[in-house]
């Protein structure tokens, strides 16, 4: 049987309870610090799935996000950062949280045992051909994840499994595994220290790849966020527009009320397109990329055809 790293001591952490406070917090801080750098080993598995990811939602398809307790919740964190911060539509998310909501109020309840939910859950989703299904789990032996990532496996949807333990059933028969092989917990077993901070630093960089793949970002602007709030349209949207096109935001602020708040929209307007429906035309054949559409030249940004 395949050692379980997220279950062992850690060497460091003898005496911990009557250690000096802020000789307890260093080593607190180097375990977060030593999970962190785990990722960097993952990152050509991160970038595959990302790519799965993107190509599913390019064509119509739903990312599905499973798992449970700890790593569910960061899986959770992962989806519904996504509408908001690259404007993926709210139908194209789906979070599989074992127990649902109960889960947020007892957390350490046994949905994470429970298979046939899993399956259930995957299959209320509608999850299926067309569809991407990440499961994570920090041991990569949690009978939910298992069940979750077997279930949309059989009903055709691309599987992506995350998991802090080498050799992981959960990597079994998935089409990408990210293998994030943190060291033993300080405080034992509690894996929503170091095992679930290198998930959530692990599912940064995956959504974040998708929201590049998928033409959401340019030059590290987010520019098909969605503005729905008074931050979001006042300040944040029309700072992107001005940065991005070179203008002032009083001017940035005219194109994104034409623009109806979209930052695409508003950005090709800036540079020249003759109206909305030129510009969205202008995306619609640049599969939604700003980058193939925008020139500087002579210090002006224009639309390049």
């Amino acid at each position: 049987m395949p050692s379980v790293k997220t279950e062992e001591h850690h060497d460091k952490a003898m005496g911990l309870d009557v250690m000096h406070p802020a000789l307890a917090l260093r080593l607190l801080a180097s375990g977060q610090q030593a999970a962190a750098k785990v990722v960097d080993a993952a990152i050509e598995s991160i970038a595959a799935a990302a790519q799965i990811a993107a190509d599913v939602l390019s064509k119509g398809g739903r990312l599905a996000y499973a798992g449970a307790g700890s790593s569910g919740l960061m899986a959770m964190t992962d989806a519904l950062e996504l509408p908001g911060t690259y404007g993926i539509a709210l139908d194209k998310v789906v979070v599989l949280l074992a127990g649902g909501a109960a889960s947020l109020t007892d957390l350490a309840g046994g949905y994470e045992d429970d298979m046939e939910l899993a399956r259930k859950d995957v299959r209320d989703a509608g999850i299926g051909a067309g569809d991407c299904l990440i499961s994570v789990s920090a041991s990569g032996s949690t009978p939910y994840a298992l069940a979750a990532a077997d279930e949309a496996r059989e009903r055709g949807a691309r599987v992506i499994a995350m998991a802090n333990n080498p050799g992981a059933v959960l990597f079994q028969n998935a089409d990408v595994a990210i293998l994030l092989q943190t060291p033993p917990e300080v405080i034992s077993g509690s894996t929503r220290m170091g095992a679930a901070t290198a998930q959530k630093i692990a599912f940064n960089m995956f959504s974040t790849l998708v929201g590049i793949h998928l033409g959401h970002v340019y030059d590290g602007h987010m520019v098909n966020l969605k503005a729905d709030n008074a931050k979001l349209r006042g300040r944040r949207a029309i700072r992107i527009v001005s940065d991005i096109a070179g203008i002032g935001a009083t001017e940035a602020g005219r194109y994104l009320t034409t623009s109806s708040g979209s930052v695409k929209i508003a950005i090709l307007l800036a540079a020249g397109a003759e109206d909305v429906a030129a510009a969205q035309a202008a995306l619609t054949e640049s599969r939604s990329k700003l980058a193939p559409r925008l020139v500087w030249r002579h210090g002006t940004l224009i639309l390049g055809f």
